[in-house]
């Protein structure tokens, strides 16, 4: 097995404004508290230190305590949640949505690293503990985010008319998916473990979270995780001082939106603030809550409050008000001694949003720390790579531009035509001065001959070039082939494929040839060959 890693940067997958975090560019600094580094973390482990109340920690060992209880986990993540309550144990943590059977393979990197930067931590800060906390996004409502998997470029897909937070849903028809998926996996030793997982998993569990910590305990129970549902009346009581402040001041509102404006001069603005980032959370509801007039609605139902029946309820349902995407993160920071956040680059672009909110409410803000992203390649694509001599950079770049560098390189003809554009473009700076000498008006047709003339040149090379793909087609089939085969859509596979085609292949060594290869702090993309 080899691994190569690469900047980000040169994988053309990753934003500018992840980019520029990563090379810590003074741009971003507003944005962020500590970097993620060793150093960072460090600091971290003072401004976070002493944050967190004994009542909240125990409270969250009990809601964990009370969770596993029905789980078969292993000593180490049991111990885990016992160290929760001490004043020495911080959290790393990772969230992700339910999506059905782990969903897309970047689930797996982003707990991976989140592992492994808790061992990195813990061999470097002696007197501390560091737990792997992976947050299921139980409140979340977007069921059509999560409802599928791919499998061999196939859509397996359950279909369901449930509402409310995904977490609570039934899982019931999901009996019809198993038999679909198991018609896709053939009868190996493999695919005989895949099954009974998604059977133990699915159909005898009654619900989406409770599923969920069965997979990702099977998958990760042996390192340590510790997997948390907080959609709990006991946590949702910690986070009341941060609901009252919301509803009465919506102090996230103008916080975020003061953000954005500076935010916005040079990155993309990834969420938008409502008046209230709350919403209600009952069986089968989960909608936002809307002021107006002096009363509080909760949108598409016919339910109201004045503020004094608000409070009192708050107060006794703290259970029934759910974070929206604006403050699910410090609900988070609130309720763990949390000392970083791994996210992809798109939540960690909406994190950016949310420090001047975080200082407002006086919460530490954490490290922020892109997830390991991994691109895998057998062998034998790894061979076929060499043969065509393709590099592994040059595996990234948009297909056309990487053949046209190819098949350039097996010509005998140049189709760089640069140097003719220059000489073009020399040629009419010279009738530009003679036309300003004698007639201004001359210029306007100067120009537009020159623009007629350099698309001819750029016309011509593109003709060359067609005619030099045909001329090499089975050098141009090949490199298309191949690169659409390890990047399917020419999008990242992480994004798309299951890890399910990787266990089939490699069973329950994948997970630990990524366990052993992915170094969180790096902050590098990974090729893994194995």
């Amino acid at each position: 097995m080899k691994t190569t890693q690469i900047p980000f940067k040169n994988t053309g997958f990753f934003s500018k404004t992840m980019i520029d975090y990563l090379e810590e560019d003074k741009q971003t600094k507003p944005f962020y508290g500590n970097f993620p580094s060793v150093k960072g973390l460090e600091k971290q482990l003072n401004v976070k230190k002493d944050s967190i109340k004994e009542k909240t920690r125990k409270a969250l060992v009990n809601v964990l305590k009370k969770q596993y209880q029905k789980v078969k986990t292993t000593e180490l993540t049991l111990n885990n949640i016992d160290k929760l309550q001490f004043g020495n144990t911080f959290t790393i943590t990772t969230g992700h949505q339910l999506n059905l059977f782990t969903g897309p393979l970047y689930f797996l990197y982003k707990i991976i690293s989140t592992i492994n930067l808790c061992e990195e931590l813990t061999s470097k800060f002696h007197g501390n503990n560091f737990v792997p906390v992976y947050w299921m996004a139980t409140e979340d409502h977007d069921f059509e985010e999560i409802n599928y998997f791919n499998f061999k470029g196939k859509k397996v897909r359950w279909n369901s008319d449930q509402t409310g937070g995904v977490g609570r849903f039934s899982t019931e028809g999901l009996d019809e998916v198993l038999n679909v998926f198991s018609n896709h996996l053939g009868n190996s030793k493999k695919a005989q473990y895949l099954k009974e997982l998604f059977e133990e998993a699915y159909v005898n569990h009654s619900n989406l979270a409770d599923a969920t910590r069965y997979i990702a305990n099977e998958l990760f129970g042996e390192y340590g995780l510790v997997i948390l549902d907080a959609d709990e009346r006991e946590l949702k009581q910690e986070f009341i001082p941060y609901i009252t402040k919301e509803l009465k001041e919506q102090v996230s509102f103008r916080k975020v939106n003061e953000t954005i404006k500076e935010l916005g001069k040079n990155y993309k603005v990834q969420v938008n603030p409502r008046e209230i980032n709350l919403f209600y959370l009952t069986e089968g509801v989960r909608e936002r809550i809307i002021f107006k007039n002096g009363v509080y609605t909760v949108n598409n139902t016919d339910i109201s409050w004045d503020l004094d029946s608000l409070e009192l309820h708050l107060k006794e349902c703290p259970e029934c008000f759910s974070p929206n995407v604006i403050m699910r993160p410090l609900y988070q920071e609130v309720i763990l001694p949390n000392l970083c956040y791994i996210g992809g680059g798109g939540e960690l672009a909406y994190w950016f949003q949310l420090k001047q909110y975080f200082e407002e409410v006086e919460v530490p803000f954490p490290i922020l720390l892109l997830r390991n992203s991994v691109q895998v390649l057998s062998e034998k694509q790894a061979n076929k790579l060499d043969k065509l001599n393709v590099t592994i950079e040059e595996l990234f770049v948009k297909q056309n531009e990487l053949l046209k560098k190819k098949v350039t390189e097996k010509s005998d003809v140049s189709f760089d035509f640069d140097k003719q554009k220059e000489f073009l473009e020399k040629q009419f700076n010279d009738l530009r001065d003679i036309a300003k000498s004698t007639d201004v008006s001359f210029v306007g047709a100067v120009n537009a001959q020159e623009k007629k003339q350099l698309k001819g040149l750029v016309n011509l090379e593109k003709r060359l070039l067609r005619a030099e793909k045909r001329k090499q087609y089975d050098l141009v089939q090949r490199i298309t082939e191949l690169q659409s085969e390890i990047l399917p859509n020419l999008s990242l596979e992480e994004r798309q494929r299951n890890f399910s085609e990787y266990y089939l292949e490699y069973g329950n060594s994948f997970i630990k040839y990524l366990k052993e290869n992915l170094h969180p702090l790096d902050l590098q993309f990974t090729v893994m060959t194995i």
